[in-house]
């Protein structure tokens, strides 16, 4: 294992140190492992708060910032954050309107949410909270009940942020959340297995000609081992397994190409060009894209698409501006 670390226990809190290193303008609790937005300015605005597992960076920590999260809780790699983390997190960043939990449908995720949810009630804090299970690879997986949240995540932060901007209410920002991630379908493909600091190994092995198409954040199986193929063959499965499962004719989507974390972004483009044109064939109108490294694994390479239905309002707070270190435009 090669990585540019210090040692693998301490991998979470020395990233934690560089993010407020690098980015004054960001709050950093290392006790709480929290990075948070400056409550200044939000007055009467619904906070938004996700978090889970490091290592799918910039997601959640990039995307804390006017317009999308006001605080994302670290878990350490691949391990759900815990609930206590949680309840500091709300605490700290809800002004009075409320805070919204934004959730990846995993296990670990799933239950600490839900029991920060209660905790917080206690603290006279109310929330509510979105999961989102866009992964149409498998059904259950090692690390969920039902489907798992990847990419369509991204997307659910920055439409519930811009509606959070707005001074929506509680009530208004989650509806908005849930619609996105209802509209919102993934599926990923690995190219390599990737390697937890910890194990210092990869986490499965992937023979050289191989590739796994659906494969989970986590390294979790997907739906099958197929031969090495071309980006356009991979490109179009891909595509397929995502309409195939939800009818995308008729309404402008946003496509959502991230890498994995091993992924150059010139091969992303390929895939992209490819992934636009099998959307093209299937008449399926693009009116948003966003190609580079936004929801990871590590060290593996490959690469996830998500496609989500975008009504007129959804283009509107996606168009919103946003200010975060993983997320910027019209700020």
């Amino acid at each position: 294992m090669k990585k540019l670390i210090n040692a693998p226990a301490t991998v979470l809190a020395d990233a934690l140190r560089g993010v407020e290193a690098a980015h004054p303008e960001l709050e950093v609790d290392h006790e709480n492992r929290l990075v948070l937005r400056p409550t200044a300015g939000t007055e009467g605005q619904v906070a938004l708060v996700s978090g889970g597992g490091s290592g799918h960076e910039p997601l959640h920590s990039g995307f804390v910032g006017p317009g999308m999260l006001a605080a994302a809780c670290a878990g350490e790699i691949f391990t759900s954050p815990t609930p206590d983390q949680m309840l500091a997190a709300a605490t700290k960043v809800n002004t009075g309107a409320g805070v919204l939990f934004i959730v990846k449908n995993y296990t670990g995720d799933v239950l600490n949410f839900e029991m920060a949810a209660d905790l917080a009630k206690d603290e006279g804090i109310e929330t509510a909270s979105v999961i989102v299970a866009d992964d149409v690879a498998v059904q259950d997986s090692t690390w969920t009940a039902g489907r798992r949240g990847i990419g369509g995540t991204v997307i659910v932060e920055k439409v519930a942020g811009a509606a959070a901007a707005e001074g929506r209410s509680l009530a208004e920002v989650a509806e908005v959340a849930e619609k996105v991630s209802k509209a919102s379908r993934s599926m990923g493909v690995a190219l390599t297995s990737c390697t937890v600091p910890a194990a210092g190994k990869p986490s499965f092995d992937l023979p050289e000609d191989e590739i796994e198409m659906g494969v989970g954040i986590h390294g979790e199986p997907g739906r099958k081992r197929v031969p090495l193929a071309s980006a356009h063959d991979i490109a179009g499965e891909l595509v397929a397994s995502i309409t195939d499962d939800l009818d995308f004719t008729g309404t402008p989507v946003i496509a959502l190409l991230t890498g994995l974390g091993g992924t150059p972004l010139i091969e992303l483009y390929v895939v992209y060009a490819e992934v636009a044109a099998a959307l093209k064939e299937r008449g399926i109108e693009v009116a948003r894209s966003l190609v580079g490294d936004y929801i990871t694994s590590l060290d593996m390479a490959g690469c996830s698409l998500t496609l989500t239905q975008a009504d007129d309002e959804t283009l509107r707070l996606w168009d919103a501006p946003v200010n975060t270190t993983g997320l910027r435009w019209g700020a």
